[in-house]
């Protein structure tokens, strides 16, 4: 059997099936293919599958059991969280004999301690829940997203979740001291532990986190808290190009350093299709420009010295003619206002027709190389596309989307994603960046993998897989 071949695993027959639902009672599993519907597509429905049968446990014991009779049976499993993975890693492939297992039941927050700044939570706690939890003991959880309402705490640590406070906190796999892990074979790991410092051997827990449940089920996890911010002052800027990003950005960190929160980077395209399909969306600046920035700085005081920062930062940019026009935060809801529109800039973008999505990094400095490279190659490509990077300029996370030309047929257009990925990604490579910064490989970006990973890292990768599912259950097809 090919182990990262899920055609290769046989269906499972009537009385398997009976086996599994007994493990969590009738009332959490769907059996009825009408009613997977949630479970098969993803949101774009780019990726949609069939499965065998939809599970829903609600105990680290039952997701034990349920692997334990799937490794001696070879039946081949599919973790899922909130289902809104964008690579297709949660979705199982068409063949219907895969089972899935949703972790939406281990919805629990097990433990709050403000003193040691953690919180124990289980895999299936949303993540807007756990900010909210952490608010209450005026502790933050800094992963923000802008699936944040749906999208679940196991499913951002199994695609290694990054989001706009990374400048900042860094990825989900820096905010995380512990972890719950039910192997392949139904042995559960128990490494929930607190500790900041504990230099004893391997670092386990790294190997799950990213690893989009090939090698194990994350069940719980042990997550940092911080400090909440006493003030934060918030910018909207306009910029003449891209170039000038770079620039600011380059200011803002040297006045600003670790209290530098946020920089997010939007074109104006991106804007006015936000300005036209988001509700209650109102530019801030009273002119057009071509590029625009979000910077937020977070202090500790409650002393003004964020704002002041910030209103130096933007001196020195005016100064130096880096920004055309900007408008400070002067409330809390104005500053919701200015995230927004961030927020909204991938949700819009569906309704201007076909988009083909790129998640890439590359050095800070070669952010301005990547764009307008990348933007000349899609319009030679495809003469009318236009173009949406965006993202996270502060640790070069650029989502580079491109939507289709406005008279063209969607399916003509997205018929092309595969010539205009591999021309985006040849440029990022050349840039020596990477094909996929925090969205991970899924069924997605698996071919590509082989492509741009050196035969011995996909060795090691392959070995650790082994090691740790022989049989190969746990989401196969996916990221090998």
């Amino acid at each position: 059997m090919n182990a990262h071949d899920p055609s290769t695993f046989a269906a499972p027959s009537d009385e398997l099936l009976d086996r599994f639902i007994s493990i969590v009672g009738n009332g959490n599993a769907i059996r009825e293919p009408d009613e997977m519907d949630s479970y098969l597509a993803e949101l774009r429905r780019l990726y949609v599958g069939k499965s065998a049968l939809v599970l829903r446990p609600g105990s680290t014991e039952e997701v034990s059991e349920i692997l334990k009779l799937a490794n001696k049976t070879r039946t081949a499993i599919v973790p899922q969280g909130g289902n809104t993975g964008l690579v297709g890693g949660q979705i199982p492939f068409d063949a219907g004999n895969e089972v899935i297992v949703s972790l939406s039941r281990l919805n629990r927050i097990r433990e709050i301690d403000p003193l040691g700044n953690t919180m124990t939570v289980e895999a299936g706690v949303i993540l807007e829940q756990a900010q909210q939890e952490a608010d209450k003991v005026d502790r933050l959880f800094p992963l923000s997203l802008a699936s944040e309402g749906s999208c679940q705490i196991g499913g951002n640590l199994s695609t290694n979740a990054g989001g706009t406070a990374m400048l900042a906190y860094g990825n989900a796999r820096d905010m995380v001291l512990g972890l719950e892990v039910v192997l392949a074979d139904g042995r559960i790991w128990d490494g929930l532990r607190t500790l900041r410092k504990d230099n004893t051997g391997y670092d386990l827990k790294d190997l799950f986190i990213g690893a989009e449940g090939t090698l194990g089920i994350i069940t719980a996890a042990v997550l940092k808290l911080f400090p909440k911010p006493e003030e934060q002052a918030t910018t909207f800027a306009g910029l003449a190009n891209v170039e000038d990003a770079g620039r600011l950005f380059a200011i803002a960190r040297q006045i600003a350093g670790a209290e530098l929160t946020g920089f997010e980077l939007l074109p104006r395209f991106g804007l006015e299709i936000v300005l036209k399909h988001g509700s209650q969306a109102r530019n801030p600046l009273a002119e057009a420009h071509d590029w625009y920035v979000l910077i937020e700085i977070s202090g500790r005081e409650a002393n003004g010295s964020s704002s002041a920062r910030l209103e130096d930062m933007l001196g020195q940019a005016l100064e130096k003619e880096l920004v055309q026009d900007a408008v400070i935060a002067s409330s809390l809801s104005q500053r919701s206002d200015f995230w927004r529109l961030r927020e909204l800039m991938s949700e819009v973008q569906g309704h201007e027709g076909g988009s083909i999505k790129h998640d890439v990094s590359v050095p800070i400095s070669s952010i301005p190389e990547l764009i307008n490279r990348a933007n000349k190659l899609v319009t030679e490509m495809i003469p009318g596309s236009r173009p949406v990077p965006f993202g996270h300029y502060g640790d070069g996370n650029i989502h580079y989307n491109v939507t289709q030309p406005v008279e063209m047929d969607k399916q003509a257009f997205l018929d092309q994603w595969d010539e205009v990925v591999a021309g985006v990604h040849e440029i990022v490579l050349d840039l020596k960046g990477s094909i996929s910064a925090e969205h991970g490989i899924g069924r997605m970006k698996r071919e590509t993998l082989r492509k741009v990973k050196a035969d011995v890292e996909l060795e090691m990768m392959r070995n650790i897989k082994s090691v740790f599912d022989r049989n190969g259950i746990l989401n196969p097809g996916k990221v090998l």
